[in-house]
């Protein structure tokens, strides 16, 4: 039996659903391995006091410290989180609050492996307790995680370390491999682990019914990701304004709201426009399904889970030349990968309606990724960090 303590501050929780719900489900397909028992550490950022009595900080403070989360015993320390310090002390007061729970999970059960979902502060973190436990440690890259702590002065020392001290590496896309081997970690401990799409959940339905069902009438194109900066939104937005008698609906909540919902004002285009605020990730696929387009101007992305999540729903993708993109868009059926621009949006997204590809034509570019893969392919690589070590 392969036992394995999961480590993660990206996780849901009671209070934030959405909040890390493929790391979740990736963990879950583990648990869920036969020759495997898991035990998850997500652990929660809070800032000192009074800031930590904020209503942003509050329903994370009630969390319980130690429960069973879908069937998974799980913990939730507190650690700090300094503002104004750009995360320089993150991890480090995160390994500090972990040994101590770590030494007392271990009496009962001797972990023989640390997964940890997400590069920093939990890197940096469970490469020093595996040090500290002598256990194998595997770190795995999202996205942000790389490309902003990876890059930050205060940070980037502490990820290139764990990257380079881990056991192995995890990354969920070729061109993320090669973003970590560009700042000094090893190739051949990078593995790529792609992520999974529940292929019952998100499939082509009756596509006329979706839209009914949202009240759209005509070419839809749907958008989904948090709304800042990176995500491009605005790129989208600008792009509907060249294409009348098109709808956009963007899924996702963030800084950016009053900001785009002045752009859509500015451009006249409320009437076809409309931000939907934060959807559960259950209630995407008749989103996805009635969409003729999903449309994401990202600058930088791992591999989007949503790209995956709109081709199994038959829906052809225009996205940036981000991350992952040309490992998803591998065919025209896929659709476009496009200059990171509205023209270039616009002009694809317009290829797209005027001559669409067959809905589950489109849906065989999603058949890779399932999350039995991911499952197999996880267990396979913490088996064999774990031979390894002897």
């Amino acid at each position: 039996m392969l036992r394995v303590l999961t480590l993660s501050s990206l996780f849901p929780d009671a209070s934030r659903p959405n909040f890390g719900v493929f790391v979740e489900r990736q963990t879950l397909g583990l648990a869920a391995h036969p020759d495997v028992e898991l035990k998850l550490v997500a652990p929660l950022g809070l800032p000192p006091w009074p800031l930590s009595r904020a209503a942003r900080y509050r329903a994370l403070a009630g969390l319980p410290a130690h429960e069973h989360w879908k069937g998974v015993e799980t913990w939730r320390p507190h650690f700090l989180n300094v503002p104004g310090t750009g995360g320089r002390f993150h991890a480090d007061r995160l390994t500090r609050r972990l040994a101590p729970l770590l030494t007392r999970i271990r009496r009962d059960f001797a972990f023989d492996v640390i997964d940890a979902s997400f590069f920093f502060p939990d890197g940096p973190a469970a490469v020093a307790l595996g040090r500290r436990f002598g256990v194998p440690v595997s770190v795995k890259a999202r996205g942000a995680d790389i490309h902003h702590w990876g890059s930050a002065p205060a940070t980037a020392p502490q990820v290139i370390a764990a990257g380079q001290a881990a056991d192995g590496l995890l990354c969920v896309s070729q061109a993320m491999k090669a973003d970590m081997v560009a700042l000094g970690m090893p190739a051949a401990r990078i593995r790529v682990h792609h992520t999974g799409v529940d292929l019952t959940r998100f499939a082509p339905s009756d596509q006329a019914a979706a839209k009914a069902a949202l009240g759209v009438e005509g070419p839809l194109v749907a958008s989904v990701g948090a709304l800042i900066p990176r995500k491009g939104h605005d790129i989208v937005i600008d792009a509907m304004a060249t294409l009348p008698g098109v709808q956009l609906r963007i899924a996702g909540e963030g800084p950016e709201r009053p900001r785009l919902a002045a752009q859509i004002a500015r451009l006249g285009v409320g009437d076809r426009v409309k931000l939907l605020g934060s959807v559960a990730h259950g209630e995407l696929p008749p989103l996805l399904a009635a969409a003729d387009v999903m449309a994401l101007a990202s600058s930088s992305e791992g591999l989007a889970n949503a790209w995956v999540e709109a081709l199994a729903s038959g829906t052809p993708l225009v996205i940036s030349d981000a991350g992952g993109a040309r490992e998803v868009v591998t065919a025209p059926e896929a659709g476009r990968v496009a200059a990171r621009n509205a023209g270039a949006f616009a002009s694809a997204i317009g290829e797209l309606l005027a001559a669409p590809p067959p809905r589950e034509t489109v849906r065989a570019m999603a058949a890779g990724f399932t999350w039995e893969a991911n499952t197999a392919a996880l267990y396979d690589h913490l088996r064999g960090l774990v031979t390894a070590r002897g």
